[in-house]
């Protein structure tokens, strides 16, 4: 496996460099970090100055950033806190948004298999990258930023099913009984921690929290390998199975003694959010086919008219499980949130590309539109909501169920 020492070199440094930029440029406009990280990994790679290429051990690092970016979401959602009216009417408006994105797609596209990518790619919403923002902007335990969770939840878990059943190359009779197979096993494994099984676990997490055993981040990678090995034996997307790992680890914590749970947290976010995500978002510049994207006029065009789609598909059904009152800023800012998309843009292209159902074109246009919507979405929602007055955000009890400590 080869890898260049400009490699080793730049893609820390950029991981280094995004961050004292967002900081600098924060006094006057809060930009969200990854727009620097894919920004700058576009600039050193070969559709800029070359100093970067695509590497097999790069790509491995990637793959498994975003197998934990998608853990992080799993692991950060607190369903009882989003339950109810904000879960519904996500995915009530999720469902709209397929029907719309696929309706629309079989317009301009050149089959209904091509339909199908490009319509489940503009269903999503990046859970994974919002949440930095929102925990970054206050907004995470707002009634607001429930309701942002759970869209997110639904905008990466909704994708994740239609690519099993649609898109993995069986009928869909054949998909939905493997699904059920990985539901069924992936439930029981959540059933069991959410009856408190894993409470037999948490005198060995405490014992080893600051240890060299570590056995909490232990289990963490054992239980995310293991269910994305699931997911790949079954020949489901594998990120169903990080998704679904977020979800089982942080079932197995509950009932952990507080301090221990936030020291998880830490080191779990460390982990992720200090070294592989960022590789994953770098990467995805560095491995950007900018040439691809402005050699043929038409797919040039396409890259404004996905990142409208997105808007227009994903974005105003978000608004749906809005809290109740919302102000028309909060709501626009709620849509610009539901349409922010990239992780599950990827993973849906690069699957249509490898099975020839998907120009690299097409694939790059909706890249881009996926990589425009991160750059700009979350920056014109939180200046949409700091000029209405985010401080208005107010908990509504029939809305949002906030848990109580305890």
């Amino acid at each position: 496996m080869e890898y260049s020492i400009s490699t080793m070199v730049l893609v820390p440094a950029i991981a280094v460099a995004a961050p004292l930029i967002v900081r600098g440029l924060g006094r006057w406009v809060a930009i969200p970090l990854v727009v620097f990280e894919i920004v700058l990994g576009l600039i050193v790679g070969p559709s800029v100055l070359g100093w970067v290429v695509p590497e097999e051990f790069m790509g491995m690092l990637a793959e498994f950033g975003l197998a934990t970016l998608f853990f992080l979401a799993g692991n950060e959602i607190d369903f009882r806190a989003v339950r109810g009216r904000p879960l519904s009417r996500a995915a009530i408006g999720w469902i709209i948004s397929l029907a719309a994105g696929i309706s629309i797609a079989v317009l301009f596209a050149p089959d209904l298999p091509a339909a199908g990518f490009i319509g489940i790619a503009l269903t999503s919403t990046a859970l994974g990258t919002l949440m930095p923002v929102l925990r970054d902007s206050g907004d995470l335990t707002t009634p607001f930023g429930l309701s942002v969770l759970a869209i997110g939840a639904v905008g990466e878990f909704g994708p994740l099913l239609a690519i099993s059943l649609f898109l993995s190359g069986r009928s869909p009779l054949i998909a939905a009984v493997v699904l059920v197979v990985f539901a069924v096993v992936a439930g029981i494994a959540i059933w069991l921690a959410a009856k408190g099984y894993g409470k037999r676990m948490h005198a060995m997490i405490t014992s080893t929290l600051h240890t060299s055993g570590q056995f909490a981040v232990r289990l963490v990678i054992f239980i995310l390998l293991a269910l994305v090995a699931l997911s790949i034996v079954l020949d489901l997307d594998m990120l169903l199975g990080a998704f679904t790992a977020g979800v089982l680890y942080r079932l197995l914590l509950n009932g952990a003694p507080e301090r221990d749970a936030e020291a998880i947290e830490s080191k779990l976010e460390a982990v992720g959010y200090g070294f592989l995500v960022p590789v994953f978002f770098i990467n995805t510049g560095i491995t950007f086919d900018l040439e691809g994207l402005f050699a043929d006029g038409r797919t040039t065009a396409m890259l404004p008219i996905f990142l409208l789609l997105m808007l227009v598909v994903r974005g105003i059904p978000s608004m749906l499980a809005a809290p109740a009152g919302s102000s028309r800023r909060d709501l626009a800012a709620t849509a610009l949130f539901g349409a922010t998309g990239l992780p599950i843009i990827v993973a849906v292209t690069a699957i249509g590309v490898d099975a020839g159902d998907l120009s690299s074109g097409t694939a790059a246009a909706l890249v881009g539109a996926g990589m425009l919507s991160v750059l700009l979405f979350p920056l014109i929602a939180l200046l949409v909501r700091r000029r209405g007055g985010a401080s208005r955000d107010r908990a509504v009890t029939d809305d949002v169920h906030v848990p109580t400590e305890g």
